[in-house]
């Protein structure tokens, strides 16, 4: 079962990769960030792609998330790993802490670039529970045997749940949003995975982000605003140890998966058959082939 991993132009530069080889795919829905990168590790397949493009060149906003999870569909993948840098509005989750957040908040305004239906198709996918709770359960037992072996070195915390706000960005949160967010329990602040995750249930693959913290936001007074450069020194330390979970989750990725993410869209299609465009049909025949018998 091939793994793929949605994330930071580093996380595949790693030693353990062979057979290395660039995709670049063509979806209905135009182009990817970048080529995939396609490889082998311990005899397990894992597809990389950089979520911002090659040297960081889009936007949050800019990014083509329908293709991007487009092009895993296309090329095998069953389980989705997005790792991103986050921002913490808890005191109790600290710069460099791994947090599995398992819900969102939507503060995004891009709904219809969320999802691949539309042109005369309806669904509507179950969403109470954005990620997968199996899959979570392996990048968690993965992130705990890295950071175990560790211990007394990192003090890194891995988090199994929490809620994430999905705002757009490119600029950071003001502070009256961020003490908003916290005084409403949420837990970190990101501008990328509320998407992936929609159009990961649509695409009927199992999602789930590890949100690694790079600040504390801007809510505590007592700290200086968020900046780059802060957030640059966490951002290498947290990249390290994203490989090194990755390579403890690659091979415990290649179980069987026994959720219902590979049904999302069994009951989910509301338009009639008969009235689908030929048009429609086709762009979507990746996403819901198998329901429109064909």
């Amino acid at each position: 079962m091939k793994l793929g991993i949605l994330g930071g132009s580093g996380l595949c530069q790693m030693e353990e990769l062979e057979q290395i080889r660039r995709r670049t795919v063509k979806t209905p829905f135009g182009r990817p960030s970048d080529a995939f990168v396609c490889g082998r590790v311990g005899g397990h397949d894992v597809v990389f792609l950089p979520r911002h493009g090659q040297g960081h060149r889009l936007l949050p906003s800019e990014i083509n998330h329908r293709a991007n999870i487009h092009g895993f569909k296309q090329l095998g993948v069953e389980r989705v790993l997005s790792v991103s840098a986050v921002g913490s509005l808890q005191e109790s989750r600290r710069p460099r802490d791994v947090v599995l957040a398992d819900q969102y908040f939507d503060r995004a305004k891009r709904s219809l670039d969320h999802t691949f239906f539309g042109g005369g198709m309806v669904a509507h996918i179950a969403f109470a529970e954005p990620t997968c709770a199996e899959f979570r359960g392996l990048v968690a037992a993965a992130a705990r045997a890295v950071v175990k072996r560790r211990r007394g070195r990192s003090g890194v915390r891995v988090f199994e749940d929490g809620t994430y706000v999905n705002m757009e960005g490119p600029a950071f949160s003001t502070r009256a949003e961020s003490r908003a967010y916290r005084k409403l329990g949420f837990d970190v602040v990101g501008m990328t995975s509320l998407a992936e995750a929609k159009l990961c249930r649509e695409a009927e693959l199992c999602y789930q982000t590890m949100a690694m913290i790079t600040d504390y936001d801007c809510w505590r007074e007592t700290d200086s605003p968020v900046s780059v450069e802060m957030i640059m020194g966490h951002l290498l330390s947290n990249t390290e140890l994203a490989k090194a979970v990755i390579m403890e989750l690659i091979p415990m990725s290649a179980a069987l998966r026994r959720c219902g993410c590979g049904s999302a869209l069994k009951n989910a299609i509301l338009t009639d058959r008969k009235a689908i465009p030929p048009r429609t049909a086709w762009k979507l025949r990746w996403i819901v082939g198998k329901y429109l018998g064909g």
